[in-house]
């Protein structure tokens, strides 16, 4: 049993030593190649300025330009020296605008980077995808657009997300032409970032979004209500009505919301018509509605809900009875039974 516990102690040693040695070694080679990559890192920013400040009058490209681009495009064969040179281009571009970005991009082409990029999408590996198109979008590489959205539905969605980027940065409102062939679902979160982007451009020239509040996919459907709302679009105000009677109850919630902004008098009767076989929200989100369209002969449908259930339908009709005033005396008498409710009607004609 000693010789033995021994034998296992000598084996741990051995084992612990070589670990050691084995996490010296990588240790040593992380630090060269750090190194290694500081050094390229340096010489290529030092040629990408050089590049950037030795073009003639003519616009033309230089003795000088065509050396470098030639060592650059030899150097890009290697994996480790290519990434040092995408990154140094992206740090530039992201530093400097104007003519010396588009020099940037150009001498993307010429260093036939952009073949790299395009071959990848093609690979078999999402990551490599996504990063490929990501990096397509940095440099603005509009060409490549066919290509790219031919991949708008690929099953991993952190390479739909880079393709929606690429199309909307670079096509603005042109690129949400992918809504016409996505089957997939477009994220809530995904919806956010787009209109963000979208809103930061000043040609805010909308496509007509007919097709999309047709979509059979619901997540485009939403987001053509969300564009409906944010951009005021009245000339989609029918296909918006048509959809109170959607199948699904988040779209038919989101369109009288959008109904609602735009004054769509319209919609108060569709929905009077089957209030009551409608879902909560729908009442909710239809009362709301009302707070902004309705008038006097609305006061005996109004009038009937002072007692509903949700308190949220409650406070709407006190509000709405204030506002198109029941009695000559331009103030509202209401009868109720809930105590709670009664309690707050002082706070609500405060208000």
């Amino acid at each position: 049993m000693i010789q033995l516990l021994w034998s296992m102690s000598l084996c741990f040693i051995f084992a612990i030593i070589g670990l050691i040695i084995y996490l010296n070694y990588i240790r040593d080679r992380l630090r060269t190649k750090g190194r290694i990559e500081k050094i390229y890192q340096k010489k290529y920013e030092l040629d990408l300025i050089e590049y950037l400040f030795s073009g003639n009058e003519e616009n033309e490209i230089s003795d000088k330009q065509q050396r470098i681009i030639a060592n650059l495009k030899k150097s890009s064969q290697h994996n480790l020296k290519r990434k040092l040179i995408i990154s140094t281009l992206l740090k530039l571009r992201s530093e400097i605008s104007g003519e010396t970005a588009e020099a940037i991009q150009k001498l993307y082409y010429q260093t036939g980077l952009i073949n790299y990029a395009s071959s990848k999408l093609k690979d078999k590996k999402w990551n490599v995808v996504a990063k490929a198109i990501k990096e397509l979008t940095q440099f603005g590489i509009k060409e490549i657009h066919d290509e790219v959205i031919l991949l708008i539905n690929h099953p991993r969605k952190e390479v739909r997300k880079e393709i929606q980027m690429y199309l909307v940065k670079l096509f603005h409102f042109e690129g949400l032409e992918f809504l016409n062939i996505l089957s997939t679902p477009l994220s809530e979160w995904d919806q956010i970032q787009l209109l963000e982007i979208l809103n930061n451009f000043d040609d805010q020239k909308i496509p007509d979004i007919t097709n999309w509040l047709e979509s059979n996919n619901n997540t485009v459907t939403l987001f053509a209500l969300k564009l409906a709302k944010i951009y005021n679009l009245f000339e989609a105000k029918d296909e918006i009505l048509s959809l109170l009677n959607h199948i699904d109850s988040s779209i038919r919630i989101e369109a009288i919301e959008v109904l609602s902004n735009m004054g769509a008098i319209e919609a108060v009767a569709t929905l009077k018509n089957d209030f009551q076989q409608r879902s909560i929200e729908e009442q909710i989100a239809f009362f709301k509605l009302m707070e902004n369209m309705s008038d006097s002969n609305d006061t005996e449908f109004i009038s009937q809900f002072i007692d509903h259930e949700d308190f949220n339908i409650r406070v709407s009709v006190m509000k709405i009875l204030k506002v198109i005033n029941v009695d000559k005396s331009n103030t509202f008498k209401i009868i109720t039974t809930d105590k709670d409710f009664s309690e707050n009607i002082n706070l609500i004609k405060a208000s």
